[in-house]
């Protein structure tokens, strides 16, 4: 059996700007795990369109819930914002902030609520949803993300109100074939089709990140934009890689090779906050992640955050999220 080299024949490649900034995506996905499935798959012929209410975000958990629809066959119009998009085959778009929309064929067709029509749930296997006789068939896959960090300030800021890829166009082939075996999942389901679906969709969601990620014009500002840059993606990627860490804006600004005011201007220009205000934002959008997955004593949470008392914890949330801890958990319950 072959021992292990005496020597390295090439130096291994230093990690790039482009690999840091993948990092701190992978870190933000790792802390808040997605989470969701196809929920319906919806088959209109003829003329159609689709009320812009109510949103499959609903159904969804506080917190961040992105709706998706993934075009399977046939094509259709997407309404938003007093836009129009023509979706087809394979395309795949999001909506990260649960925006109104509507989906439709033709101008004057009838009028379709897909999410009042859905069975209630649970659901042994995905349900199928057909309108109207006649003219091309159109079949969509719809659902919706769990996507916790959506919730997280300056995520959101840097995330448009909708994402849209091409699997076709854009070149992406195997993001395609994806997208097939989620269609033989529905169409063939099997012992533990959901988990399956599942984490299908979630590569598929991870893909429109990074493709919009990839898409970012030189210049640009906000989260998404901060992470090519390589003095601040050192540094988002050490928060996130330790949030529980009591970080000093002095710690923060050696461990990422920049000086304080560098680093204070940069979050400011890029993020349009500080560093410290940052790190506490992150650690409320984790606080808010454990709330809704968890039964961990609301003051055990308020520490992992950084407060020394709970009641501090409260009013810090309740800024945060619109609500206090308490009720967070409590809505997250119902809607689970």
């Amino acid at each position: 059996m072959a021992g292990p080299p005496n020597l390295l024949i090439e130096r291994p490649p230093q990690q790039r700007d482009g690999a840091r900034a993948a990092d701190v995506l992978s870190a933000v996905l790792r802390a808040v795990r997605l989470s969701g499935s196809v929920q319906f798959c919806f088959m209109p012929k003829g003329e159609w369109q689709t009320d812009a209410a109510p949103s499959l975000a609903s159904l969804a958990r506080p917190g961040g819930a992105t709706p998706f629809h993934i075009v399977v066959q046939g094509t259709c119009w997407l309404k938003m914002e007093g836009r129009t998009v023509a979706l087809n085959e394979g395309d795949v778009v999001a909506f990260p902030f649960g925006t109104g929309h509507q989906l439709g064929v033709g101008r004057d067709g009838a009028l379709v609520t897909p999410v009042k029509d859905l069975p209630p749930r649970p659901w042994r296997e995905i349900p199928v949803l057909r309108y109207g006789e006649g003219g091309p068939a159109v079949r969509l896959l719809c659902g919706y993300l769990e996507f916790a960090a959506a919730s997280f300030q300056p995520l959101r800021d840097g995330l448009p109100t909708l994402l849209h890829v091409r699997t076709k166009a854009d070149g992406l082939g195997w993001l395609h074939a994806t997208i097939a075996q989620i269609v033989a999942e529905v169409d063939q389901p099997r012992a533990g089709g959901v988990s399956v679906l599942e984490r299908l969709t979630e590569i598929t969601f991870i893909e429109v990140l990074r493709q919009h990620v990839s898409s970012t014009p030189a210049g640009a500002r906000g989260w998404l934009a901060a992470m090519t840059d390589p003095g601040l993606a050192r540094c988002l990627a050490l928060i996130h890689a330790d949030p529980e860490r009591d970080w000093s804006l002095g710690a923060l600004a050696a461990a990422s090779g920049l000086s304080r005011s560098a680093m204070t201007e940069r979050f400011e220009t890029m993020l349009a906050t500080s560093p410290m205000r940052y790190v506490r934002d992150w650690r409320l959008c984790l606080a808010g992640v454990a709330l809704s997955t968890s039964n961990r004593a609301i003051a055990a949470i308020a520490s992992e955050a950084g407060y020394g008392s709970e009641a501090a914890f409260n009013r810090a949330f309740a800024r945060a999220q619109g609500m206090p801890p308490a009720a967070w958990r409590r809505l997250a319950q119902q809607t689970g």
